[in-house]
């Protein structure tokens, strides 16, 4: 069997990426599960880039370092090295869709999708406003960690 990878997709893979990577290492861990997991922008301006400060400070809030995170951008070959591979929003599954070869093997979906009663929508974009917005990007990653968590225990 092949082990499971998941791979979270915004835009500059400086704020939610991060923060969804984050939270599904820490959930994983808790849960005993053996994943890999990554991040990554489907835009190019933050490559090499340490998250925003404020997805690095709610971070550390709940317990976890994501200072050494690195921005990368999304390429076709990770549709061959990663099981499973989520959007944080619709406009980057249409992204994904258009560099996505016609032989990957990732499963590709919003990750939103994942959490009961919000089918269809994106996790929160903080990256505009305030700190507290960096919280409530928190809470729509780590509910869909879960979920993904549950998911994987159940059907690797």
């Amino acid at each position: 069997m092949t082990q499971a990878s998941v791979l979270f997709v915004c835009l500059g893979n400086i704020c939610r990426s991060p923060l969804a990577e984050a939270a599904l290492r820490a959930e994983a861990e808790q849960a005993g599960l053996d994943i890999v997991v990554d991040s990554a922008g489907t835009g190019d301006w933050h490559v090499g880039d340490a998250p925003d400060p404020r997805a690095q400070a709610v971070a550390r809030r709940h317990g976890i370092d994501i200072s050494g995170y690195r921005g990368r951008q999304a390429k076709p070959a990770d549709f061959h090295r990663f099981t499973h591979i989520f959007a944080l929003d619709s406009d980057n599954l249409a992204n994904l869709r258009r560099i996505r070869p016609a032989d990957g093997t990732a499963s590709l979906s919003l990750l939103m999708d994942l959490v009961p009663g919000r089918e269809g929508s994106g996790v929160t974009d903080p990256y505009y406003g305030n700190d507290a917005g960096f919280d409530v990007t928190w809470d729509d990653v780590i509910r869909a960690a879960r979920a993904i968590v549950a998911r994987l225990q159940t059907n690797p």
